[in-house]
């Protein structure tokens, strides 16, 4: 009996390889769904500087992503993520804007991005933009305003602190080399606020004229035809301006202190009834707040701020020793919970702020980095939510081997850290361990095309230092074979558009004691699906009393699968979906 089932798993297995498309081609019809654009989207996130460059300068531009807009369609994503392309001086790679009207030089020109845009829409993919307004760059013409009297009419846009007061109330700074967030400034003898870098001043939300400069913003972008809007580090927006003492070590905990004050929902109100209520556009906050309850009051419709909560609580899980993967369970099903009937959340394990996935979650050495990067992405394109695909992943690239020591980093944030370290004579060889395992550098190396000279990314120096492994992982590699890392992610995409249950579906984690296996189901109306991931490098074994109802293999990320009528043993990093017939 066992051989024959398993015979007949096997046949399954590779028929869904190979008539994926067929299978995938009915779409449940379901009723009482709130349903949203934004909702069923899947979004390919695009760090431009890293994505093709067409100029030879090692830096990718607009009109790179212009000339792949095929790939990216061709993907299955309905909607691109671009991290900040405005004028800037790139002290910190964009996210510190120096004019948020133009185009960065490096980047291109307007023209591109008109261009950009309406081929995007052409081929029914939608743009969300990132808007850095928690700060701007201390080149941007309000803060060189700012900067040049106390009685200068910019002199609010920016928080000030005079020195005939003392030294200001500590406060942490992220990316300082000190990790002290108040800047002397002698021109007017005063200090300004900035929790990034020095060249990234907070801007002040309590002065009208702010706000208002940036719903003026955020109108020139959305008139263009500007699909979404993504805030960066908005959760921080608002601040106490009396700037009362922090207990000790707050920055241990500095969410705590920086996050959801007085006045936000106030700011995001008013951004929705001027701007984003006016327009068709996603929208979504870097950051849910602290607590649930705070997440729901960004998010719920009847709140009239933004669309969706972007939490970060599983890209913290992973560290340099490894991770439980209770947690990791526990913390997606537990906002899945909390966003069950009212809200929307992101699904994500990786962006421009994080190292690689899959050498973060998973495995990235040669025997199983393919298939436990198909079996991450089959986790984000299986969850409630919407989810957010960082390019590159669905190749399965890898972090970096080259960048070992700290003169290998570009990141301000790796480069301050280790003068912080340093001077607080902490471990830099463990400062240095983390950093090779968790810096930002590792998700922004180059993406791979092909194997010719420098992955076919630029025909001169590269920005950052390609990965070795690109002369087998890259697009062109990948296309031509059938059980590829990006094959793969194009059938999941496919799968989740067509089947409303993995989308809307509701969801529940079955055997949550497992070490090994993650498995849940998903289920709408009749339409129910069981999805079961191997975390492991380790065979696994997954027993269920009904498990001969799950008949159809719907996505398997090897040829074959194990299975009796009430037992499937998975594969290290096997990763399926079953339907039921």
């Amino acid at each position: 009996m066992y051989k024959s089932v398993l015979l007949m798993f096997i046949l399954l297995a590779t028929y869904s390889c190979t008539e994926s498309k067929k299978d995938n081609n009915t779409t449940t019809e379901t009723t009482n769904i709130d349903k949203k654009w934004w909702k069923e989207a899947i979004v390919y996130q695009i760090y431009p500087r890293s994505f093709q460059d067409t100029d030879g300068d090692g830096i990718g531009d607009l009109k790179g992503i212009i000339n792949r807009l095929d790939y990216i369609k061709s993907l299955g994503v309905t909607a691109v993520w671009l991290n900040p392309i405005y004028s800037s001086p790139n002290d910190d790679n964009g996210y510190d804007v120096s004019d948020y009207r133009n185009i960065m030089s490096d980047f291109g020109t307007m023209e591109d991005f008109d261009k950009m845009l309406s081929e995007m829409h052409a081929r029914d993919i939608k743009l969300v933009m990132d808007i850095v307004v928690n700060h701007s760059s201390d080149e941007h013409e309000w803060f060189k305003e700012s900067r040049s009297s106390r009685d200068n009419p910019y002199r609010d846009y920016y928080h000030w602190w005079p020195a005939e007061k003392g030294e200001p109330p500590y406060r942490y700074s992220l990316f300082d080399a000190e990790g002290n967030a108040w800047k002397y400034d002698e021109q007017t003898d005063s200090y300004y606020l900035h929790y990034f870098s020095q060249k990234q001043p907070d801007l002040n939300w309590e002065n009208p004229k702010v706000r208002q400069e940036v719903n003026d913003i955020l109108k020139f972008w959305a008139e263009k035809g500007v699909d979404g809007f993504r805030l960066d580090a908005f959760q921080f927006a608002a601040k106490d301006t009396t700037f009362p003492k922090f207990p000790d070590g707050f920055e241990k905990n500095f969410i705590q202190y920086y996050a959801m004050q007085d006045g936000l929902h106030k700011y995001l109100k008013e951004m929705n009834s001027e701007v984003f209520s006016n327009y068709d556009v996603m929208t979504v906050a870097e950051g849910a707040g602290r607590t649930l309850e705070e997440a729901h009051e960004l998010v719920d419709a009847d709140r009239n701020e933004i669309n969706m909560a972007y939490a970060f609580d599983a890209v913290d899980i992973p560290k340099a020793d490894g991770y439980d993967l209770a947690t990791f369970k526990e913390t997606f099903s537990k906002w899945d919970s909390a966003f069950a009937k009212k809200g929307w959340i992101s699904i994500f394990l990786s962006n421009h702020d994080q190292a690689r996935m899959v050498s973060r979650y998973a495995n990235d050495v040669l025997a199983y980095r393919a298939p436990s990067a198909k079996m991450l992405n089959t986790f984000i394109l299986s969850m409630r939510g919407t989810p957010y695909c960082y390019f590159g992943d669905e190749l399965g690239m890898t972090n970096n081997p080259k960048l070992k020591n700290i003169e290998d980093y570009k990141d301000i944030a790796a480069i301050n850290g280790f003068k912080k370290a340093k001077t607080n004579n902490e471990d830099l060889d463990e400062y240095m361990r983390n950093l090779r395992f968790g810096s930002r550098d590792h998700g922004r190396t180059p993406m791979q095309w092909d194997a010719s000279e420098n992955a076919g990314f630029t025909t001169g120096t590269p920005w950052l230092p390609l990965n070795p492994n690109y002369k087998s992982v890259n697009v062109n590699a990948e296309e031509q074979n059938e059980e590829s890392v990006l094959n793969h992610f194009k059938k999941m995409t496919a799968l989740r558009t067509n089947n409303d249950v993995l989308v809307y579906g509701d969801y529940k984690l079955i055997q949550k004691e497992h070490k090994q296996i993650y498995a849940f189901t998903r289920t709408l109306d009749k339409d129910e699906v069981l999805i079961l991931l191997n975390f492991s490098e380790n065979e696994a074994s997954f027993a269920l009393d009904n498990l001969a109802a799950y008949s159809e293999i719907k996505i398997n990320n090897y040829l074959e699968l194990a299975h009796t009528e009430s037992e499937i043993t998975l594969k290290p990093y096997q990763a399926v979906i079953l339907g039921k017939d």
